[in-house]
């Protein structure tokens, strides 16, 4: 065996690993319109959206661009460390992200109740917007992910649950169970003054003036197209038409064509890098790509089954902290 066997055998995979759904899908260029799609979905919850536009300028007009901007990248980089970083890593985002939330609070306009933005309920609503997001756009944009891998990729990214403070036994591990979960949440959701800034920010976010039309031509699009995907309730609370399923979902698969056309090794070569230092990491073997995932779904064994870096089933959870 040479010696880059033995480095890349020896090497720590991270939470998910190269066998995982979730690490040939997070590689997916269409991720950039999945998260979107995500935020839009998240700031329907009056708590939840309350909690971060009163803790900084996000989405406060152009004096809060250079935050808002900030703040995607920051949700991107821990995606990517989460997905593709080492177990270490992986743990020191979970810590800080864990450390922010608890000395952050919100409070409600009407009631007067402060509550914390850590709080599981608010947690979990990220999260299963998150996934569900990432899931939703991945398949309707062409990505090859079966029925049973798109229920493994729910039950493995119970993991970055954890990493945020949540009890992955309490967080949906399968499509059916994350439906079930949005339909229980569903009275809750409203559209409200702080998610209306979310929504301007999204459609025309403030940019140098050279670029207007770059983002005219392009973010214009990429932002309608993760609204478009947004489920029809989502729509309605934000009161603008989308066009119908179907061509969305057509816009969607010429759009991931085309992105995936670029080399994956110009588009990873982005900062901060993160799929090209797990190859390193771990050796060319390790390289994403949507057709492992043809070959993997004869062997899945079924929700509730992912395996994960614990090295047991996703039963066994390490504690936070």
């Amino acid at each position: 065996m040479g010696e880059q066997q033995r480095t890349a055998g020896a090497a720590d995979p991270g939470l998910f690993g190269p066998a995982s759904v979730t690490w040939q899908a997070h590689a997916d260029p269409i991720m950039w319109v999945a998260g979107i799609r995500a935020l839009y979905l998240q700031a329907l919850h009056p708590r939840a959206v309350r909690g971060v536009t009163q803790n900084s300028a996000a989405f406060d007009g152009r004096s809060g661009s250079q935050e808002s901007w900030g703040r995607l990248m920051r949700t991107a980089g821990f995606v990517g460390t989460i997905s593709y970083g080492t177990t270490a890593a992986a743990e020191q985002a979970g810590d800080r992200v864990r450390k922010i939330h608890s000395l952050l609070g919100a409070t409600d306009p009407g009631t007067g109740e402060r509550y914390g933005i850590g709080e599981p309920e608010l947690l979990l609503w990220v999260h299963c917007a998150e996934v569900d997001s990432y899931l939703q756009v991945l398949r309707r944009s062409g990505f090859p992910i079966s029925d049973a891998q798109a229920d493994r990729y729910v039950d493995e990214n119970r993991a970055g649950a954890r990493l945020v403070g949540l009890d992955p036994a309490g967080v949906p591990a399968s499509r059916a169970a994350l439906a079930d979960y949005f339909d229980s949440v569903r009275p809750e959701l409203a559209a409200t003054e702080e998610s209306r800034r979310v929504d301007d920010f999204l459609r025309r976010p403030p940019v140098p003036a050279l670029l207007v039309p770059a983002r005219e031509v392009l973010w214009r699009q990429v932002a309608g197209l993760a609204y478009g995907s947004l489920p029809r309730y989502a729509q309605e609370l934000y009161g603008r038409r989308a066009p119908a399923p179907a061509t969305v979902d057509r816009r969607l698969t010429v759009t991931g064509n085309a992105l995936r056309c670029i080399p994956a090794r110009l588009r990873w070569q982005l900062p901060p890098g993160h799929i090209l230092k797990a190859m390193a990491r771990l050796g060319p073997g390790s390289r994403p790509a949507p057709y492992k995932l043809r070959t993997q779904d004869a062997i899945l064994d079924g929700p509730g089954r992912a395996k994960l870096s614990n090295g047991g089933d996703s039963t066994t959870w390490r504690t936070p902290g």
